[in-house]
């Protein structure tokens, strides 16, 4: 589906439509600010936009393409490329902001096209981000009288946004695991620690990747970005800076826990291993007696005393007692 937004600087209308909006618009006009979404393109929609209406590179196509031809694969890392009339920009917002249990990210690819007039942005996959902006539009049109560099950061800034709740649902759960650590099952913290862990470092690298992408287009390095528009695109890589730290500490705080996880582990097994040699030792001088005593010799006189049995269950008990009493006189038990 392909959704255009046309704004007229001529008379300062505005006009929203579909792909057959197109066909009457030329794609380098100064006489217009154009937005072209398009959420799941078939393939013909691809080709009407990216290879008709706006010729990109076979490079860019592919690159924006991949979720159709690989929907098995992962998107594609952030990345921004230049080329002579538009300049190419990839980041990997998130789908939903809601993560109950640690797994697989619901990442999207945003494949993004800007030139001085025309953005483009093409996406397999609902994004919040891309709604708000354009509810923001419907509301307040003049925001598009700025150009297209700054509705690509009005969407930035957007889909960015949608990293809060995520870092803060797994520093919550963080902090719960924290406190529950020694009342749970081992098994279940460990295997919940691990996969928390997985889900930070992928969100990690994604939230990195972004970075070094908004580091390039603030430090004026590509002439399709104004200059009056960098200290917006500061903002956002400010906000990605920061979710990086988050991730990091997050990050350092599930080794902690893994480490303080597997040292009361290793507690509790001393503490059995421990126990159980003792009893063992205990036993030892029982099982001594009994086995001196369990001899099949003919001639043993302890065999044939009346009080030959009980004697030696008091020997055994004995023996058990005063090992006992060492090992607690010691604070060995």
């Amino acid at each position: 589906m392909i959704r255009v937004f046309l704004l007229d600087r001529r008379n300062g209308t505005t006009q929203w439509g579909d792909g057959g909006l197109l066909v009457s618009l030329p794609p380098n006009s100064e006489d217009y600010v154009i937005w072209v979404d398009a959420q799941n393109p078939t393939q013909e929609e691809e080709q009407l936009l990216l290879a008709r209406w706006f010729p990109v590179h076979d490079l860019t196509m592919e690159d924006i393409s991949r979720p159709r031809r690989l929907p098995e694969q992962s998107p594609h890392l952030p990345k921004v490329e230049e080329f002579a009339d538009y300049l190419f920009i990839i980041t990997n917002p998130v789908q939903s902001s809601r993560l109950e249990e640690p797994g697989p990210l619901d990442a999207c690819q945003l494949s993004t096209v800007l030139n001085r007039h025309v953005l483009i942005t093409v996406h397999y996959c609902v994004l919040p981000g891309i709604d708000e902006v354009q509810s923001q539009l419907h509301r307040h049109t003049t925001l598009a009288e700025r150009g297209p560099d700054f509705l690509l950061h009005l969407v930035l800034d957007a889909t960015v946004d949608g990293y809060v709740p995520l870092l803060e649902t797994i520093e919550n759960r963080l902090d719960e695991m924290e406190t529950n650590l020694f009342a749970s099952s081992a098994c279940l913290v460990l295997e919940q620690l691990l996969a928390w862990k997985r889900t930070i470092v992928s969100l990690r690298k994604t939230v990195l990747h972004e970075r070094e992408v908004l580091y390039r287009l603030v430090r004026g390095e590509f002439a399709f970005i104004d200059q009056k528009e960098v200290a917006y695109y500061r903002d956002v890589s400010d906000h990605l800076f920061r979710f990086a730290e988050m991730l990091e500490n997050s990050r350092e705080m599930v080794s902690d826990l893994l480490q303080n996880h597997l040292a009361h582990a290793s507690h509790r097994l001393n503490e059995v291993m421990k126990v159980l040699t003792a009893v063992s030792t205990i036993i030892l001088p029982m099982t001594l007696i009994s086995g001196i005593y369990g001899m099949n010799f003919k001639e043993m006189p302890e065999t044939n005393w009346a009080i030959g049995y009980p004697m030696a269950l008091c020997l055994m008990v004995v023996a058990g007692s005063c090992t006992y009493w060492f090992y607690r006189s010691r604070g060995w038990l």
